[in-house]
């Protein structure tokens, strides 16, 4: 019997971190506190090789939270580009409460590991997202021209703190409501 070629072995090596990682998003959404060993069980894998590829549940949620960050990165863009900007803000707040759903209970490792964001490196990239939303929107004179992108920012950390159960999506949809109706242009009253 001939062993796996080198080419397979990556290829499952690639496979099983994705699976890993798919299935650690959806177990850290459901509870902050699922263990490695559950994970490396739903996923299908042993528990040395998800150690293998995460040494530490810090890398592991590290690696999830960059991953999934990007994703909402990059779906700015693609909302901005395709939609009508308040649509485009509305369906992108939309994809971080999805986000703050994996990242409530376990800010506090992602904080402890980028300095309370001081080192993150996702911050200048999350940063210029929401300022392209915001221009597109100032664009069309649907939103304040004068927004800073770092105070929505503080605003949109309310999204990742809602805690999950009944009533998180109403929530979610009533914080999105004025988050976005703050950011609105309004005609003037005289």
């Amino acid at each position: 019997m001939s062993s796996p070629s080198p080419r397979a072995s990556r290829t499952d090596a690639v496979a099983n971190r994705a699976r890993i990682l798919a299935v650690a998003g959806e177990a850290f959404a459901a509870s902050s506190g699922a263990s490695m060993t559950a994970i490396a069980k739903r996923a299908g894998v042993g528990v040395g090789t998800l150690y293998r590829h995460f040494p530490t549940r810090e890398a592991l949620i590290m690696e999830l939270y960059h991953q999934e960050i990007q994703k909402v990165i990059d779906l700015a863009y693609e909302f901005a580009a395709d939609l009508p900007p308040l649509e485009a803000l509305r369906r992108w707040l939309e994809e971080v409460a999805r986000y703050g759903k994996l990242k409530y209970g376990l800010s506090d490792v992602i904080h402890a590991a980028t300095d309370g964001g001081h080192d993150d490196p996702n911050y200048g990239p999350f940063l210029s997202a929401i300022d392209a939303l915001l221009d597109a929107g100032a664009a069309t004179q649907e939103l304040k021209a004068d927004l800073d992108p770092q105070d929505v920012l503080l605003q949109l950390g309310a999204l990742w703190r809602i805690p999950p159960g009944d009533g998180a999506a109403a929530r979610t949809a009533r914080l999105l409501d004025l988050i976005i109706d703050g950011l609105r242009t309004r005609p003037s009253h005289t």
